[in-house]
């Protein structure tokens, strides 16, 4: 398995997100399945799971802990507060709230914590900036949990170069984690270089544009009523049929390369840098078999550069996140 550093960790070059066992695409798959997935992605090599509170509300936090649990010295456990479910108005019912006050930050790792059925989180994130607090007071609070031995390493997510710079002069930042596929590359303007400069590494999620990358056109109108997506510009008809007229010339360039369109999506990521760590989720062992044939991928110089071509950023059609969500993060953006 190939290797790569986040922090003071050594973890195999593919992470596996485990949000969509609990949380985001539509109803999640049975407990069973998806603790044997997790077992699974243990037992083929993959040593960095990726969590958060926020995902199903701390249900998915709970699974990794009571499946992994007695596996906590194999791997690597990252999870991500700032960003939770919490009671709000008469009825009590869980609503997300960004909130990256110190005190909210010590809340939010605690009960990770306890969810996760662990002494210590090897790398906890600020989920969101909550814009609200400076950068400086939220990255405080966390340097505290390292200091209390709750913490190993510190991350941000969702963020760009300068406020990266900004919370790497209170505590080291280990990991960057944002977006980052052949469909988003904003990334590219400042903060993936700026990653590699300070010795960070960068944790690419949706690696595979949501499925998009796959290589099969993705009817929203299909996607189960609590599905994220239906929320996305990129999968709203007339964006997700331009969008789709790229998916032709993606799957000659993977016949090329000879492997499948989300194994050369993987492979793109992986060459980016030796600080790329991309974390592809899945509810499916053939997927997870598939994501992992990645790593053995050697691709032509002139593949890449056709996959740079056919997606250059100026050619996908759609925002990444509808208005609010766009207000709620950090990242760079390319002009419209």
């Amino acid at each position: 398995m190939k290797t790569r550093r986040i922090g003071p960790f050594e973890v195999a070059a593919l992470g596996l997100g485990c949000m969509n066992l609990s949380h985001a695409y539509g109803t999640p798959p049975e407990p069973a399945a998806a603790e044997a997935l997790l077992l699974q992605a243990l037992d083929a090599g993959i040593t960095l799971f990726d969590t958060a509170a926020l995902y199903g509300f701390g249900a998915n936090e709970s699974l990794v802990g009571r499946v992994l649990q007695a596996h906590r010295s194999r791997i690597v456990l990252c999870s991500k507060g700032g960003m939770t479910g919490q009671p709000v108005g008469a009825g009590g019912a869980l609503q997300r709230v960004i909130d990256g006050r110190p005190a909210s930050i010590q809340r939010d790792c605690e009960d990770s914590l306890r969810r996760l059925g662990t002494e210590v989180i090897d790398v906890y994130y600020l989920h969101r900036w909550d814009k609200s607090v400076p950068i400086e007071d939220s990255v405080g609070a966390m340097a505290r949990l390292v200091e209390q031995g709750k913490v190993r390493a510190l991350g941000l997510s969702e963020v760009g170069a300068a406020t990266l710079k900004r919370a790497q002069a209170v505590h080291p930042i280990a990991a960057l984690q944002t977006e980052y596929s052949l469909w988003t590359r904003n990334p590219e303007i400042a903060v993936l270089q700026a990653c590699a400069d300070s010795g960070t590494a960068f944790v690419a999620f949706s690696p595979v544009g949501r499925g998009f990358l796959c290589g099969a056109p993705l009817d929203a109108a299909a996607f189960a009523p609590k599905d994220i997506r239906r929320a996305m510009p990129r999968f709203e008809p007339a964006h997700a049929a331009a969008n789709a007229a790229l998916l032709p010339a993606l799957a000659g360039l993977a016949a090329q390369a000879g492997c499948t369109p989300a194994q050369l999506a993987l492979a793109w990521l992986l060459a980016r840098g030796e600080h790329v760590i991309p974390i592809p989720g899945t509810t499916q062992a053939a997927h997870l078999q598939e994501n992992l044939g990645a790593l053995a991928l050697t691709v032509p110089p002139a593949v890449m550069a056709a996959l740079d071509a056919l997606f250059a950023p100026g050619r996908i059609s759609g925002a990444r996140y509808n208005a609010q969500n766009e207000a709620e993060v950090d990242t760079e953006r390319f002009a419209a």
